[in-house]
């Protein structure tokens, strides 16, 4: 027999006098803007190191060749990643333009 509990209602939630305003929230201080421009500079970052590898390899002063073909798949799946969630952002403002008000 499977034990089972019941679901308690939603309570809404009261703010207190004290509690502080959203800005001044640390959780919430880092505005899109600026997390979507850290993510981009990582997946630069990547890429730069990639491209470094890769010049090394060639010119053979990269004495594990395994370290550019890793970074060089590190840096592909970021790019890829980062391709996915832009086509998707898209989708989704594009959706909210077709919908009639």
């Amino acid at each position: 027999m499977v034990n089972t509990t019941p679901i308690s209602p939603l309570s809404f939630i009261k703010l207190d006098k004290e509690s502080k305003p959203f800005v001044e929230n640390p959780a919430t201080a880092n505005s899109f803007e600026q997390m979507l421009g850290q993510a981009l500079d990582k997946v630069n970052v990547l890429q730069i190191q990639s491209s470094d590898l890769n010049a090394q390899m060639a010119s053979g002063n990269l004495e594990y060749i395994h370290q550019a073909m890793v970074m060089a798949e590190k840096a592909g799946l970021a790019f890829d990643f980062t391709m996915q969630l832009r086509n998707k952002v898209l989708e989704a403002y594009q959706e909210i333009m077709r919908t009639q008000i």
